[in-house]
């Protein structure tokens, strides 16, 4: 489905232990319409729905809804730190465009 580099894994982690109420839930990934360039993608600590496909790597867990994995299958999310651009990034190799924020993305049409 997605890979959760060790970098996001390391920086979620260090958010539960932070934040009490982060520790028993996962870290839903999603896609919704918005954004310069047709889709942006969304973060938050949530709980599991039924239908969510779930995974976890060390000890962190991730959720995704049925309709946002369809956008994000194959992406890679990692988390850089530093003064410049610092925060959770999202490769997706579904994008047929990106805007210049990373967070709005544009699909490729699909041919039959």
């Amino acid at each position: 489905m997605i890979t959760v580099t060790e970098a996001a894994v390391l920086h979620l982690q260090s958010l539960a232990s932070e934040n009490p109420e982060y520790q028993n839930k996962g870290l839903r990934i999603f896609v919704e319409e918005g954004g310069c360039a047709g889709r942006q993608y969304g973060m938050k600590f949530d709980e599991a729905n039924a239908n969510d496909y779930r995974f976890e790597r060390d000890g962190v867990k991730v959720l995704i809804d049925p309709q946002s994995a369809e956008f994000l299958q194959g992406s890679v999310v990692d988390y850089q730190g530093g003064l410049t651009a610092a925060g959770f990034h999202i490769s997706n190799p579904n994008a047929a465009r990106s805007c210049g924020c990373g967070t709005s993305f544009e699909v490729a049409e699909k041919r039959p």
